[in-house]
């Protein structure tokens, strides 16, 4: 732990998201705060944030409102994925039982445009249930834990891009690309054209960093399968940018 002014108020970043990092670069230079960012784990390289990080989980609800007690935290941010709502609703839960203020980062989501060809589902299996009438290339963006939603499909074949190789099971006829963004337009569209891809699949992840992809598409003229993103747990204040967040916090902190 890093050396912290006497009285310095304590705020939790849970998230490795690149609003989480930019937060935590923000909030850095503030000599009242001490700022702890929490990592999932689930990377096996991650990008780390300045100041001080933890890695792994807190035991579901009740294990991180007891770290919330023990480290006296003063404020909670969850700028966490838009699709990880496990550690989201296990932060509300556990930020409401021990009177911690807890404030959402989420950016905003993707608007279509003129020319997107976009079929908009609510799950990994909704997507997969589209699958056969749009296309028979994929380029599956949707990360390497939901792999199993496509398992089942014989007939496709997939390009799969994550950050981390991917686990069994998933679909039978596959590529796996190793890969992290920012991407741009015209490496997008490249690969669109080596691979043959005649449909995509994305989360509505939201953000600039792997935005190009849905450029590509509509310059192609390729549908994309779109997964809306889970709600923010009820009751709980949303920012879309850390600036925002950094507003929160003076009003809940003084």
């Amino acid at each position: 732990m890093t050396d912290v002014p006497t009285g310095a108020r304590h705020v939790l970043i849970l998230g490795g998201t690149t609003e989480a990092r930019r937060l935590a670069a923000r909030l850095a230079d503030e000599p009242r705060l001490r700022v702890t960012s929490s990592l999932a784990g689930r990377v096996a390289e991650p990008r780390l944030p300045v100041g001080e990080v933890r890695v792994g989980g807190f035991g579901g609800t009740e294990g991180l409102a007891r770290w919330l007690c023990e480290h006296q935290v003063d404020a909670v941010i969850d700028a966490t994925h838009p699709f990880a709502g496990t550690i989201s609703f296990h932060a509300a839960r556990a930020a409401a039982s021990v009177h911690v203020p807890l404030l959402a980062l989420r950016r905003p989501g993707w608007v279509a445009g003129p020319g997107d060809r976009w079929h908009h589902t609510d799950s990994l299996a909704g997507a997969a249930a589209l699958l056969p009438g749009l296309g028979e290339r994929v380029f599956l963006t949707t990360g390497r834990m939901g792999l199993a939603a496509f398992a089942h499909l014989t007939g496709p074949w997939f390009l799969v891009r994550s950050v981390d190789a991917p686990e069994p099971p998933h679909p039978p006829r596959m590529e796996v690309l190793l890969d992290r963004g920012p991407f741009t337009v015209a490496g997008e569209a490249g690969l669109l054209r080596r691979h043959r891809i005649d449909v995509l699949v994305t989360k509505d992840s939201g953000g600039a960093a792997t935005a190009a992809k849905l450029t590509a598409a509509r310059e192609a003229g390729v549908p994309v399968v779109v997964v809306r993103r889970p709600p923010v747990p009820e009751g709980v204040p949303v920012a879309e940018d850390p600036a925002g967040a950094a507003r929160w916090l003076r009003t809940v902190l003084g």
